[in-house]
């Protein structure tokens, strides 16, 4: 499974504008990515009602991930393994924007 730690960096966490930011950017790597942050179970990142739910607060740790059995037979391995750095660096950054 491809997994990617990141700290949340946005202020305001992923909540309101930065969680939308981050929403689209999972939906259009067209992965079917999960977030979830202290072993509490995973939701789906493609889900700005999920994502906002979770409360994902300025300095947590998160984990992006994706279930190889749910991966599509189309993508590479190196390209789902960009797709999910490209993820982390966005929730790194501030989500400004």
């Amino acid at each position: 499974m491809p997994v990617r730690t990141a700290i949340v960096r946005a202020r305001v966490g992923l909540h309101a504008r930065p969680a939308a930011r981050f929403v689209r950017a999972v939906l259009t790597t067209g992965l079917p990515v999960t977030i979830s942050r202290d072993g509490r179970p995973a939701v789906d990142a493609r889900s700005l009602l999920e994502v906002m739910t979770e409360d994902f607060r300025f300095g947590c740790t998160v984990e992006l991930s994706i279930a190889d059995e749910s991966l599509p037979h189309q993508r590479s391995p190196a390209a789902v393994e960009k797709a999910l750095e490209s993820l982390r660096d966005l929730v790194e950054s501030s989500l400004a924007g």
